[in-house]
């Protein structure tokens, strides 16, 4: 663990991105079938084109990110909390 296929070292903030990704998988293994695959497609859905749009140079926007996605981790987390939506923000 710790490299990704081609050798290299992930960077501390990939590190944080690919637990939170895996966070939201665990997350959604508490739900219901329906909600879980729900959460899945959202979840790779909205990692997918953040990683195709967002220059991995904007520190600040993926800080951003990272922290709206760690609300939202922990919103999913609540047993009360059975889904989660797509939300799109504009910007980079």
């Amino acid at each position: 663990m710790g490299a990704s296929k081609g050798g290299t070292r992930l960077s501390g903030m990939q590190k944080q991105v690919l637990s939170m990704y895996r966070g939201f998988l665990r997350a959604a293994r508490s739900k219901s079938l329906e909600h879980r695959r729900q959460i899945e497609s959202v979840v790779s859905a909205e990692f997918r084109r953040n990683s195709k749009q967002v220059d991995r140079k904007n520190f600040i926007y993926i800080e951003y990110l990272l922290h709206r996605g760690k609300k939202q981790l922990d919103q999913l987390n609540s047993p009360d909390t059975v889904g989660l939506s797509s939300l799109n923000v504009e910007g980079n």
